[in-house]
């Protein structure tokens, strides 16, 4: 990476700042003294910065129980999004593992780790996801099992993969899935006829949103969770 960057992400200077620390001869690499923003430098390389080595933060991964009306991406003209919800220092690289539909709520993971995120949204893998649904009619014992069964959505030829469905009240079930179409969940209850008013996620494969956490609000992720995503 460039060295304004191994910089900016080991201190958490802005790059602006990085670079005038560059320029004014604060910065040797390697023991050399480095004058050059743009030169590359390997994640173990030896940069010091007023004499004091920097070394680069580890992986990060957090989970955030998401409002409505928040998108789950990293920058949006119209719309707050997930990290606007963090520090500036804390969102540096993060990117968010498994999107949530702006009106959708609950649970929301992101990291700095991009194989960990693979492993959470690649279809390869079995990672089911569990959703809180609030509906527009209760859900018949027909409709149930066509759920469980795999149903075929609109201007898809393959049904969905059998889901787990349980009725918590008379609008509203629990519903596990373990794929991620396009606004799957509203697409399932369309196609047995019924329509979703609200919907919330409170699990995705072992992790489960943390019940102390209110909407908006963030912690990190435990190593068991982490390591929880095989």
């Amino acid at each position: 990476m460039r060295l304004d960057q191994f910089i900016a992400n080991a201190t958490g200077l802005s790059r602006k700042d990085a670079k005038r620390a560059i320029a004014r001869g604060a910065v040797s690499v390697q023991g050399r003294p480095c004058r050059d923003a743009r030169h590359k430098v390997t994640e173990d390389a030896e940069v010091r910065l007023d004499g004091e080595r920097l070394s680069l933060p580890g992986p990060r991964y957090l989970m955030m129980n998401k409002p409505a009306g928040v998108v789950s991406a990293t920058t949006d003209s119209d719309h707050p999004t997930a990290l606007d919800l963090l520090p500036s220092a804390l969102a540096r690289d993060l990117h968010i593992a498994g999107r949530l539909d702006r009106d959708t709520t609950g649970l929301l993971l992101l990291t700095s780790d991009g194989d960990w995120s693979h492993r959470v949204t690649s279809p390869r893998r079995d990672c089911p996801k569990t959703y809180q649904v609030t509906l527009a009619e209760p859900l018949s014992a027909e409709a149930a099992e066509q759920l469980a069964r795999g149903v075929r959505l609109r201007n898809e030829d393959t049904p969905t993969r059998p889901a787990q469905v349980r009725i918590t009240g008379d609008h509203r079930i629990e519903l596990t899935i373990s794929e991620g179409r396009y606004h799957q969940v509203k697409r399932m209850l369309a196609a047995v006829g019924n329509r979703v008013v609200a919907l919330h996620r409170t699990r995705i494969g072992p992790i489960h949103l943390d019940p102390d956490l209110a909407p908006g609000q963030y912690r990190p992720l435990t190593e068991p969770e982490i390591r929880g995503i095989g």
